[in-house]
């Protein structure tokens, strides 16, 4: 196979397409993944092909704008960026696309559903959390909002029609039909309710005991598990380790990789830690904001690979992005998530109702409280026993191995047909 993996996002949107490229490519595939040129070094370092969709700056200038992670206004920042990949990326699998190609784009890689609907390819959408799913049954977070099993469906109904009018449509319906137009398609309306689906291959990244499928989610989708991977880079790995065999099992801090404009985060939590004794770790690739002078037993990181640094800490204080949320689910550590928009209130509310951690969203975060939940969370000896029972139901080599069977399915079902 010819496989193409388009992404668009963070380093969680992006590590997991690595993943699933080189266990494609370890079975004998092309795979290419297309992304931002920011990961080219770290897509080719694993020996994969890289194609890249818009420009570094672009990606730089929207991760420093504070408005990225604002409930509201956080999906106009994202579509600044969308909107011109949509014909780029579209035009890039026109080009690379032959008889053999199969397609496995992310949740935000529009411009591959455009080439699948127009160019016949077989396609996969890949989601990483559940909560791009719309349901009318439990729906768990919609933003902020809880739009639980009790509510009735013409409420939830008209919460995504408000949503889709006021915030995703506004920002993509025009500028998507008006390229459809220009292809011969016609137009679509409420691009991120259906639409974004594959009506050939859905892929979910997660399990089934972090989101029950419901009757009402796509037929064709298939939950795989988490697909735990990350960079390993052996400078900034070896200056963790030996601050690990310093001392006492430290907190780790970290708005996620694209977080860019947290300096209140950081603030916070360094009080909070220095209040409790505890040692820190403030993990980011933004260290400029963090502050400048910081008490003994805290230090600040760039990025570093959690599968290693995480089993041996004392907790997880995160936004809750889905991939450093499995990777803390993994090593069995306490969770407290601060969610700033996105997915990240779903992420938390579900890490929340597995009894695995807690959350204080992030215009509450304070380091009294933070410190309070901190306490808890690692005095809660009866909840270790069911983080280690979580960490043995994550098997990330089979979630990986599994989705690239059905990729492999899918071409070969082409090949049938």
């Amino acid at each position: 196979m010819n496989v193409l993996l388009p992404t668009l996002g963070s380093s969680g949107d992006v590590n997991p397409f690595i993943g699933l490229g080189v266990a494609l490519q370890a079975r004998g595939h092309r795979a290419t993944v297309m992304t931002n040129p920011i990961f080219q070094a770290q897509i080719e370092s694993q020996g994969l092909r890289f194609l890249g969709v818009g420009t570094a700056e672009a990606a730089r200038t929207a991760i420093a704008n504070p408005d990225l992670w604002h409930p509201r206004k956080g999906f106009g920042i994202i579509s600044q960026v969308l909107i011109p990949y949509l014909e780029e990326l579209f035009r890039l699998i026109e080009a690379h696309a032959d008889q053999d190609t199969v397609v496995a784009f992310s949740t935000l890689a529009l411009g591959a559903r455009l080439a699948q609907e127009k160019l016949g390819i077989p396609s996969a959408s890949v989601h990483l959390q559940p909560g791009v799913i719309r349901t009318l049954e439990d729906q768990g977070m919609f933003g902020n909002l809880r739009l639980s099993a009790s509510h009735p469906r013409w409420f939830k109904r008209a919460v995504f029609r408000l949503a889709d009018s006021l915030i995703l449509d506004r920002n993509l319906k025009r500028p998507l039909n008006e390229f459809r137009a220009r292809l011969g398609l016609a137009p679509i309306d409420r691009v991120m309710h259906r639409w974004l689906h594959s009506p050939q291959l859905v892929i979910a990244f997660f399990p089934q005991w972090f989101a029950a499928p419901q009757t009402d989610w796509p037929e064709n989708i298939h939950l795989v598990g988490f697909p735990l991977w990350d960079a390993d880079d052996t400078a900034r790995l070896d200056q963790a380790l030996e601050f690990l065999d310093k001392g006492t099992p430290p907190i780790i801090f970290t708005p996620g990789s694209a977080g860019s404009t947290m300096q209140a985060f950081f603030s916070e939590s360094v009080k909070a830690a220095q209040s409790l004794g505890m040692r820190a770790m403030l993990v980011t690739n933004f260290p400029e904001q963090t502050p400048a002078t910081l008490p003994p037993g805290i230090e600040v990181f760039g990025y570093l690979p959690f599968s290693k640094v995480l089993p041996r800490s004392a907790l997880l204080v995160y936004h809750g992005g889905i991939g450093t949320l499995a990777q803390g689910i993994k090593a069995a550590v306490p969770q407290l998530v601060v969610p700033h928009a996105h997915d990240q209130f779903d992420n938390a509310w579900r890490l929340g109702r597995l009894g695995l951690g807690e959350s204080i969203p992030i215009g509450a975060y304070r380091s009294r409280r933070a410190a309070r939940a901190i306490l808890r969370l690692t005095s809660e000896t009866g909840a270790l026993q069911r983080r280690r029972d979580h960490a043995l139901r994550i098997d990330s080599d089979a979630a990986i191995e599994r989705a690239a069977d059905l990729i492999e399915q899918l071409h070969a079902a082409r090949h049938a047909a």
